[in-house]
């Protein structure tokens, strides 16, 4: 059952997805890489942090608004990695073109992919870059992306 959001969570930059973590321990796992999702900022701050980006889709929850949705081949993710084996991911959300309300994205399988990979090459694993999956149908739209407003989108580097 799909659970109903705050306001506060509606008006949120970005979200943690701490229920991937077996899909991300699992990738882990075969380079013998054991490591514990945090869902939060540790006071004593990141070890490493890198800014890429992952793809899913976008439904737009303002039930006024007309827009169907949108998927995206950008949507930013800043990966942190922390002492004692420990990471996390904040994945930003974008605006709706038609409306500007902020939606929180639906991840695909790059979600675990990138931060695995980007998890052992921080750890020395001599790893093959994963496959950037299709073409974009589009260009970013920075104005909607809150990763491009927080300066943690991959896109801005491109710019």
């Amino acid at each position: 059952m799909a659970r109903k959001k705050s306001k506060q969570a509606q008006n949120m930059k970005w979200s943690m997805y701490p229920e991937l973590h077996d899909e991300v321990s699992e990738l882990l796992e075969d380079d013998d890489l054991y490591f514990d999702f945090v869902n939060y900022e540790p006071s004593r701050g990141p070890i490493k942090t890198y800014v890429t980006n992952i793809m899913g889709k976008f439904i737009c929850r303002n039930s006024t608004c007309g827009a169907n949705g949108w998927s995206s081949k950008v949507i930013a993710i800043k990966i942190r990695m922390y002492t004692g084996a420990q990471y996390n991911a904040q994945v930003y959300h974008q605006r709706c073109k038609e409306c500007e309300s902020l939606s929180e994205p639906i991840l695909d399988d790059s979600y675990a992919e990138r931060v695995a990979y980007r998890i052992k090459k921080w750890c020395g694993v001599d790893v093959e870059r994963p496959p950037y999956h299709g073409e974009s149908k589009g260009p970013h739209e920075s104005a909607l992306c809150e990763g491009c407003r927080d300066n943690n989108c991959p896109w801005l580097k491109r710019s």
